[in-house]
């Protein structure tokens, strides 16, 4: 009887992430998706899973306009993760009001979650971070956070998927 309710619960819990992913118009997790797991996928594949605004940012490196994108101004407790790969990538208890219209953390969930590199593009010199799993742009990273790291990671909300602590 206790295998059957184990049973049970693993299959509630797939049909939850389903319906989640569904709800989101996203990718949903696949079973081989682990997380220490690079994921490389061409332009063309990425085109075909991701809505188009999710495309352009996260693969095109575009950028939503400031105090427009759905999780700026959230304050619910819960992670973010990559919205292309599912790739946990900042925790809630380190974001913070930055005033600049972008969702904003003092440091990502783990330091190997994101990867961090030079951005010279638009005549500016920036440090660019992407999902460190699938190469997905997320936004930037400045040195003019709060404590305790000093940083400003300045993320786009359509390269993020919430999910609330419960």
């Amino acid at each position: 009887m206790k295998s059957i309710t184990i049973a049970l619960f693993i299959l509630f819990c797939f049909i939850r992430i389903d319906y989640i992913c569904a709800q989101e118009e996203i990718p949903c997790f696949k079973k081989n998706n682990i997380m220490s797991e690079k994921i490389n996928k061409s332009d063309s594949e990425w085109k075909e899973e991701l809505p188009s605004e999710i495309y352009r940012v996260t693969r095109e490196k575009g950028t939503e306009r400031a105090f427009t994108g759905k999780y700026y101004n959230l304050k619910e407790n819960g992670v973010y993760y990559c919205v292309c790969c599912k790739n946990k990538l900042f925790d809630s208890n380190t974001k913070f009001d930055s005033g600049t219209g972008w969702p904003s953390f003092y440091a990502p969930f783990k330091k190997e979650s994101v990867h961090e590199e030079q951005d010279k593009s638009y005549g500016m010199i920036r440090t660019e971070v992407t999902c460190n799993k699938c190469g997905a742009h997320l936004g930037h990273v400045f040195n003019d956070g709060p404590q305790p790291t000093g940083l400003r990671y300045c993320i786009n909300s359509a390269s993020l998927i919430f999910n609330k602590k419960e």
